[in-house]
């Protein structure tokens, strides 16, 4: 199936996928904690109770010691791809969207020219002053709920982004999520959307938007944050919007960076000084919680992507940028 993009596109992630995500929803969204953060935690307890109780069969029975491990590794990776990880071998999201997937540095100058335009006015209106920075006046709760609006608007472009019921939730796991440098994840076995509760609350709505995408089937790390974007960017409320425009704009920014450092200041120095000071409070958030620990989970996760179809691993999270020049310079932002 991983060689047949099509055939994945059509018949699962658009047939079957929509069908097992919205019933995981139906029957876990309700719930107020997240229930595949218990299933991990008890299978965590249960898996160091079985390898205790059957450390003598090492030495008298290792054969089928084994067999048991592989077993349950191999129901686990059935689970995995049944329930949500087929969405890997999909088609790519341009193709979909019929866009191109390489653009020129005067293309990716102008679309972050229209990206820093929308930015300030909406940091303007909503402070009134373009040197302080946005504070969300929200809480977690509340981000959930309003989240869901911006992909109500999508709808009428985008039929495959209806996102009824849901299942956001914060996970049971915030403190060590950020130790290990992740703002969220989707659990693929129960398909509830998770975010870091630690996170700074002006990267909550844009984290909550890329998880609900990977819900929705979108499961390339790039892909994600191009659908969080749209759906950040076209919320009704002011502050989500706001979140969703700046964080697109981000990635303009560190590929202009990597192109060109001259030209990257050149272009920052339009972007309101306020909308600075937000990306720096995120940038000193992670950095503050920098361990020895964390590279080797990025390694691992990076593995991990490499192993489901995303060949440049953590790196392909930059590939957003192509879908967001290649869509929005044909765009009005």
């Amino acid at each position: 199936m991983a060689k047949n993009p099509e055939f994945v596109e059509h018949y699962y992630s658009e047939g079957v996928y929509r069908y097992v995500s919205q019933l995981f929803r139906f029957v876990l969204g309700w719930l107020p904690f997240s229930f595949g953060d218990l299933v991990y935690g008890l299978g965590g307890i249960y898996m160091l109770w079985w390898f205790v109780n059957n450390r003598k069969r090492v030495r008298k029975d290792f054969r089928n010691w084994v067999v048991d491990i592989v077993a349950a590794v191999s129901l686990l990776y059935f689970a995995f791809h049944l329930f949500w990880g087929l969405n890997y071998y999909r088609l790519p999201l341009h193709k979909n969207l019929d866009l191109e997937a390489t653009y020129s540095t005067e293309e990716l100058v102008r679309v972050t020219e229209k990206l820093i335009a929308a930015s300030n006015e909406l940091h303007v209106n909503i402070m009134k002053n373009d040197t302080l920075a946005v504070v969300v006046p929200y809480d977690k709760t509340t981000v959930f709920e309003l989240i869901a609006s911006g992909y109500k608007n999508l709808e009428d472009r985008f039929p495959n982004l209806e996102y009824v019921p849901r299942s956001t939730k914060q996970s049971l796991f915030s403190y060590p999520l950020t130790y290990m440098g992740f703002s969220g994840y989707l659990n693929p076995l129960t398909n509830e959307a998770q975010v870091n509760g630690r996170i700074p609350m002006y990267k909550f709505p844009t984290t909550s938007a890329h998880e609900i995408a990977h819900q929705l089937g979108y499961a390339a790390e790039n892909e994600a944050n191009f659908i969080g974007f749209m759906s950040a960017s076209n919320n009704d409320d002011i502050y989500i919007k706001y979140c969703g425009f700046t964080f697109g704009l981000r990635f303009c920014l560190n590929e202009i960076y990597r192109r060109d450092e001259c030209l990257f200041e050149d272009v920052l120095a339009d972007v309101n000084l306020g909308i600075r000071k937000n990306y720096e409070a995120s940038r000193l958030f992670w950095k503050a919680h920098e361990n020895p620990l964390e590279p080797f989970f990025k390694v691992f996760y990076s593995g991990f992507l490499k192993a489901n179809n995303q060949s440049k691993g953590m790196e392909s999270y930059s590939y957003v940028v192509a879908l967001l020049v290649n869509y929005l310079d044909k765009e009005d932002v």
